[in-house]
């Protein structure tokens, strides 16, 4: 709190200096801002962002809702089935969902927080029926509650969000937070796009749901992810978790956007050359996929699928084929292409740092719920598409929604009555650092360049982090310079402003761990170390710092006696 206030008290001379309010090139005619004021604004609309707006809602606050796309259509989620990290409330089901987990995710996951996720996911799938969503039942009449269908669910939580008298700001994405000068977060500040103006909304706490970063890899869904929360709330004053476990790749089409891999289960994977590519998955080798398209290009054929349960695949992920029968190409029979699409904290699981039951971050009035919050709590150092990232978006997003009404409450009438100012930077403010000010795409090119590849990101050595860490800390500053000229092209600064900063994050954070542990694997150092046993905090954007989460004697304690549980 001290370094907030610090740094809080620094920024606000270089704002006052500069001006609150943010200019564009040219001065582009605008239409009248909006103005609101809540006592809680939730930014982001997929199930995270539905959960909290809705919580929030339900304990008595008056709820704005801000999205980049639109509330049930956009994000990730949207864009079709997921399971659910789900089961029934009987100890030996609860204790089977956490040793399952326990054996892949690194040994970083809480059992209490396991244990919550998994009590509030168990409410929360109650009340989704409740709400109207149709879960499927066996050949015996049992309801199956283990999965979602992505577009019917967010259409089923913008229903009961609207119902709930949310105020909902479609294709109005977020650029600024707005702090007091305690530190305090008292709102936020956006734009309209359809509208031509700005929006301001003033809010006694605020929750980021605006997901993960995915670097604009194409990868269905994810294109509107691109790490704005996660800049704003470090430009507040937070830090991130997790950062490191952000090198999730899926597999996909060259020509489509598709990266369901579930269906890949039941596939031959092959060089060229016809020869049989062995195992897909992570280890001290890296992927098996991955090392073989550095070789060359990479075939699958779903051979494995016998006539009948072709047609079970098709009705569970009927999207997945899409781009086959658009091409023309018999997934079942002939061989058809594969790349690896880059999806970083989207099914990784680093994001802002959570420091209470509540999903609330270091910054006061700040709250943090879904993909754009470190999952590692639930996830240690391994996530993926769906299942816990499910659990914890509809967990999360109660819980932060909770908070935040509870604390808006305790602000009583001086909720909307303090002295705020704008603390974003990068695109709204230019700073000239001596750097030529490219354009958002050649920034977004650059970034690209660096976490892409499979032979830096997922196949890490010291050097090659080193190195790309070199570049991406020098472009920053011309991230800092960007002056863009429209509301248009203003989103996309911030887009990429956030792109640079969590490229920095990950590899900052991915050179500390001097070890392979979940999906962040060293060449370099192959091996689980056991010393390092602990979570890495990072934070800072002119300037990165990462240090190791410094455990409570309680919980260390509670680690001890896991550990030795466990052996």
């Amino acid at each position: 709190m001290l370094w907030t206030s610090f740094r809080f008290g620094a920024l606000r001379k270089v704002v006052a200096a500069m001006g609150d309010g943010i200019a564009l090139v040219g001065n582009p005619q605008l239409d009248e801002a909006l103005e609101l004021t809540a006592d809680v604004l939730v930014i982001g609309g997929g199930p995270a962002g539905a959960w909290a707006a809705w919580s929030a809602a339900s304990r008595g606050a008056r709820v704005v809702l801000v999205d980049k796309g639109y509330l049930g259509s956009s994000g990730a989620a949207a864009s079709g089935g997921m399971t659910i990290w789900h089961s029934e409330p009987d100890a030996d089901s609860r204790e089977r969902a956490k040793e399952n987990r326990r054996k892949v995710d690194g040994l970083l996951s809480d059992l209490g927080w396991m244990d919550r996720v998994l009590e509030q996911t168990y409410q929360n799938v109650q009340r989704i029926e409740q709400f109207g969503y149709p879960f499927p039942a066996d050949a015996e009449g049992n309801v199956q509650r283990r999965s979602l269908q992505g577009p019917e669910y967010l259409r089923t939580m913008r229903r009961v969000v609207k119902d709930a008298k949310v105020t909902v700001l479609d294709q109005s994405p977020a650029l600024e937070l707005l702090l007091d000068y305690d530190g305090t977060v008292a709102g936020a500040r956006g734009v309209q796009r359809q509208e031509n103006r700005f929006w301001t909304v003033r809010a006694g706490a605020v929750v980021i749901a605006t997901g993960g970063c995915a670097f604009l890899s194409k990868s269905l869904g994810c294109n509107v992810l691109t790490g704005d929360g996660a800049l704003m709330a470090a430009e507040a004053g937070s830090s991130l978790s997790g950062m490191e476990f952000s090198n999730h790749y899926a597999p996909s089409l060259p020509f489509a956007s598709v990266t369901k891999g579930l269906m890949l289960g039941w596939a031959t994977y092959s060089r060229e050359d016809g020869t049989v590519i062995a195992g897909r998955g992570r280890g001290p080798g890296g992927n098996a996929l991955g090392a073989a398209l550095l070789e060359g290009p990479v075939y699958a054929v779903l051979d494995k699928a016998d006539p009948e349960f072709q047609k079970l695949m098709r009705t569970a992920q009927p999207n997945f084929f899409v781009p086959f029968d658009r091409s023309g190409i018999d997934p079942f029979t002939q061989r058809f292409p594969l790349k690896l699409r880059l999806e970083g904290t989207v099914r990784g699981t680093g994001g802002i740092r959570i420091a209470g039951p509540n999903c609330e971050t270091s910054v006061p009035g700040l709250y943090a719920a879904g993909d754009a919050a470190s999952r590692e709590v639930i996830a240690g150092g391994v996530s993926g598409g769906g299942a816990l990232n499910a659990a914890w978006s509809m967990s999360s997003g109660f819980w932060s929604g909770a908070g935040a009404a509870d604390y808006a409450a305790s602000l009583g009438a001086r909720a909307h009555t303090r002295s705020v100012l704008g603390v974003g930077r990068a695109g709204l403010r230019p700073v000239p650092y001596g750097a030529t000010a490219g354009g958002a795409g050649e920034i977004v090119a650059r970034v690209q360049e660096e976490v892409f590849p499979y032979d830096r990101n997922m196949f890490r050595t010291g050097p090659k982090l080193a190195g790309s860490l070199d570049r991406l800390h020098a472009l920053w500053p011309q991230a800092l310079a960007q002056q863009p000229s429209s509301l248009r092209e203003l989103v996309r600064a911030r887009e990429a402003a956030a792109m640079v900063a969590h490229a920095r994050w990950m590899y900052a954070s991915a050179l500390e761990r001097t070890e392979s542990r979940g999906m962040h694997v060293r060449l370099d150092y192959p091996h689980l170390d056991p010393g390092q046993q602990h979570r890495l905090i990072s934070s800072g954007l002119d300037h990165i710092w990462v240090r190791p989460e410094t455990l409570s004697l309680g919980r260390r304690v509670r680690e001890i006696k896991r550990e030795l549980v466990a052996a």
